[in-house]
């Protein structure tokens, strides 16, 4: 059983996007063939489905937090800081769906696509 928190999930989801940032470039040659591209945008389109959900779980988290009045600000009222925040996670919800359709559309046009190891 592991022990790890939503902080520590989020930590690693953010080191392995880093390790694939570094893997992509072209000069690591790491990607040879175009289905290497499809594996690594079918994963990435997961990833982006995925997302929605844990935005609007913490979204409801922040709306439980605002019902217990222990809530301080530095400035401004908590009510309008945790509103305003969960206005901007329905947004990227929004967006993370929008971004996963669009990377569908990048595994589906990577579909039909070879490589002509004669040529």
């Amino acid at each position: 059983m592991t022990n790890d928190t939503p902080r520590d999930f989020a930590a690693q989801a953010a080191e392995a996007i880093r390790s694939l940032n570094h893997a992509t470039q072209n000069a690591k040659g790491a990607l040879t063939y175009p289905d290497d591209a499809y594996k690594v945008v079918a994963m990435l389109t997961l990833l982006a489905a995925r997302l929605p959900q844990a935005f609007e779980q913490l979204s409801a988290f922040l709306g439980v937090l605002a019902k217990t009045d222990k809530v301080t600000a530095d400035y401004g009222t908590p009510d309008d800081h945790l509103g305003e925040a969960r206005s901007a996670l329905g947004s990227a919800a929004l967006i993370a769906q929008t971004l996963s359709e669009f990377l569908d559309r990048v595994h589906s046009e990577l579909a039909p696509l070879g490589y002509d190891t004669d040529a």
